[in-house]
């Protein structure tokens, strides 16, 4: 199964919320409120219990940008850890190396972090690391090689900036230290990891 290479604008219309996968906001507001076709749906019907779990499951995969096998193996190292298996679950997504390079805002979406890991631009503990899936302990260094920071524009206006992070990084020029693991109050975005478990739990 290939990733998703579709209009991202549609993904979000399809969710009616922004995930977060265009950088220009403003627009995609005004997009949200027409559901895909060419005249959007004109009624509202009640949705079942299914239909909710299954978006809510689409919503979590559009938003970190993975694949259906990804998110299930991802579920199934949830499960067996002893805190709430939805809350793992968001934990282990955010650890993703991509992730940690968004949330760093070195860059404005998942999808160009993935790119720049999978480029090699990025070094975990000082040894060459291009797998955007790759998850993260804490006190662990995530560093963007020397050669690399002056071609990526966007890294540069970040550290600039000094944009804002949440408190389980530490972001020091380019690099970026895991502090301590995420947890639920640190996701900002609007999920609700319960109807994912029961989706996967039928």
């Amino acid at each position: 199964m290939a990733r998703h290479s579709g209009s991202k604008q549609k993904l979000q219309r399809q969710i009616g919320e922004d995930l977060g996968l265009k950088v220009n906001a403003l627009k995609t507001a005004r997009r949200l409120a027409i559901r895909p076709g060419q005249h959007g749906v004109k009624t509202h019907r009640k949705m079942s219990d299914y239909a909710l779990q299954l978006r809510e499951k689409q919503k979590l995969k559009y938003i970190y940008g993975i694949l259906e096998r990804q998110l299930r193996k991802i579920f199934e190292e949830a499960s067996k850890n002893p805190v709430a298996t939805g809350t793992a679950l968001l934990s282990l997504l955010e650890r993703r190396l991509d992730n940690v390079v968004y949330r760093a805002s070195f860059t404005l979406t998942r999808a160009s972090a993935r790119q720049l890991v999978a480029h090699d631009h990025f070094l975990v503990n000082g040894k060459k690391m291009n797998i955007p899936s790759y998850t993260v302990k804490m006190g662990d260094v995530i560093s963007m090689k020397k050669s690399k920071t002056a071609k990526i524009p966007q890294v540069f206006e970040a550290i600039e900036e000094e944009r804002p992070v949440p408190n389980w990084l530490e972001v020091k020029g380019t690099s970026i230290k895991v502090v301590k693991l995420p947890v639920r109050e640190d996701i900002v975005e609007k999920i609700d990891e319960q109807l994912i478990v029961e989706y996967y739990n039928r």
